[in-house]
């Protein structure tokens, strides 16, 4: 089952391994989205979007679609 970064719940966590979306993954891996970073999921917007994570020592802000596209285990 592949499962995204979109799909933590609050103070969950999981570990990158990689992108479904090929050209968004190189604008990911500038920000610190690199494969075997741990990610977690601080809080999200009111309505859902956009979404908080702590990645690579600071808070990153991304949409579901952007969110979307990164693969955890």
């Amino acid at each position: 089952m592949n499962r995204s970064v979109a799909d933590l719940k609050r103070g969950e966590s999981g570990t990158i391994k990689g992108f479904s979306d090929s050209i968004i993954s190189l604008k990911l891996m500038e920000m610190g989205c690199l494969p075997g970073s741990v990610i977690k999921m601080n809080y999200a917007a009111p309505f859902g979007d956009p979404i908080s994570y702590y990645v690579a020592g600071y808070n990153l802000t991304l949409r579901i679609s952007e969110a979307s596209s990164i693969l955890i285990e």
